[in-house]
């Protein structure tokens, strides 16, 4: 379906993103990374947006720079606001139906039909200035839907949606994967992609890092360096026992506030061994969370093991750069 081969993009002396050489056969992808990481830009190289400096990129296998008829079987919604306020969901939708070739009575029809599959109908007749931020979600992805691509792409589309919101958009891309379409979901957020159980794709600076499973993806968090803080009964006796561990190589203790910082190596090995500490010495635990994001630290492991410094990811290393 997408082949990129040693794929750069040059903006002046800025990278877009680095030597990338991937293949992709129909499914569904979250495309992982954090704000200003590449996906954007490599979602443009994949539509034909942007020709790339270096190396070839194929879609359906030809080159979609300046092939319009390729973009009839993919459907994009960018991240990029829609700005035209005095025009209404259903003239833009129509509008965007006709330029992918079906004529002016079809393109309305097609148009009615997905934005009162998104719950859009009440409004679509209503200028866009009017609309929420989850509005004009919902009609960024009817325009990218309503030609019935075999392909979706969707470039943060969780932004701007309340809780409801976006439990429907979950269902509904978990159903297009289902139908047996293809999906890549760009997003920055773990919990959101993983929602709909895709293959992941990690990117950041511009370098396609790892790809896998969910599975796959947790066993790098779980094996990526992390800072947690513990708030327990008996700080002191629990940071004694902690220290113990080859995996924990700082604890500080805060009497006061009953808690412990705890840098860990191998977040795993610490978790698979808290309950039973937590027996032996009667220590309950009340709270636990972690002081970094975790996927910040994943990228950041994953950025050192390319550059060389590092292997920090344990038995994981093995699927790290799977797409190179």
């Amino acid at each position: 379906m997408i082949e990129l081969q040693n794929v750069t993009k040059l903006y002046k002396n800025v990278i877009g993103v680095n030597d990338i050489t991937m293949s992709l056969s129909s499914g569904v992808y979250g495309l992982l990374g954090p704000n200003g990481s590449g996906k954007t830009t490599l979602i443009n190289l994949i539509m034909g947006q942007i020709q790339p400096t270096l190396g070839l990129v194929t879609l359906f296998g030809n080159n979609p720079w300046r092939r319009d008829h390729l973009l009839r079987d993919v459907g994009l919604c960018p991240a990029t606001e829609v700005n035209l306020p005095h025009v209404t969901a259903l003239e833009w939708v129509s509008y965007m139906m006709q330029l992918h070739g079906f004529g002016l009575k079809e393109a309305k029809s097609r148009a009615v039909q997905s934005l009162t599959f998104l719950k859009m109908d009440h409004a679509m007749n209503r200028p866009m200035r009017d609309y929420s931020l989850g509005m004009r979600q919902r009609t960024k992805l009817a325009q990218a839907i309503g030609h019935e691509p075999h392909l979706l792409i969707l470039d943060e589309p969780f932004n701007g949606l309340d809780p409801v919101a976006r439990f429907e958009m979950i269902q509904f891309l978990r159903d297009w994967g289902k139908q047996g379409k293809s999906l890549i979901l760009a997003s920055h957020i773990l919990h959101e992609v993983e929602a709909i159980q895709p293959s992941f794709m990690l990117i950041s600076g511009g370098r396609l890092l790892a790809s896998g499973t969910p599975d796959e993806v947790r066993g790098l968090l779980a094996d990526s360096p992390n800072q947690f803080v513990i708030r327990c009964d008996t700080p002191r006796d629990l940071a004694a026992r902690l220290i113990e561990f080859a995996s924990v190589s700082v604890v500080k203790v805060d009497e006061v506030n009953r808690s412990l910082e705890i840098t860990c190596v191998s977040p795993a090995h610490l978790l698979a061994g808290l309950p039973t500490i937590c027996n032996e010495t009667g220590c309950v635990i009340y709270e636990m969370h972690s002081l970094e994001e975790p996927l910040k630290e994943l990228f950041s492991a994953l950025m050192r093991f390319h550059r060389g410094e590092n292997q920090p990811l344990g038995k994981h290393a093995g699927s790290v750069a799977a797409m190179k």
